[in-house]
């Protein structure tokens, strides 16, 4: 936690940036910038592809897990179950 604040000023920059581009070019923007902040940040061994791959995931059930299930379930609330 006490690391996030190095962080506020850039990450603020690069989203501003990113929420000025057409949505649909977005998808593209992200992935490119992802997979550069991996490459450039671990040196290339096997151990640090497996690492950044691990990253990758928990970013992945993170981003479900604090974003798209609440968003489910307030849609469930509204719409009912399946």
């Amino acid at each position: 936690m006490e690391d996030r604040p190095k962080y506020e000023k850039p990450l603020g920059e690069l989203i501003s940036t990113l929420k000025s581009q057409p949505v649909e070019s977005i998808d593209g923007e992200l992935n490119y910038i992802i997979t550069r902040i991996l490459k450039e940040s671990y040196p290339l061994r096997y151990f640090n592809l497996n690492r950044a791959m691990g990253v990758l995931e928990c970013c992945k059930l993170e981003f479900y897990r604090r974003v798209a299930a609440p968003y489910e379930d307030t849609k469930i609330e509204q719409n009912g179950d399946v």
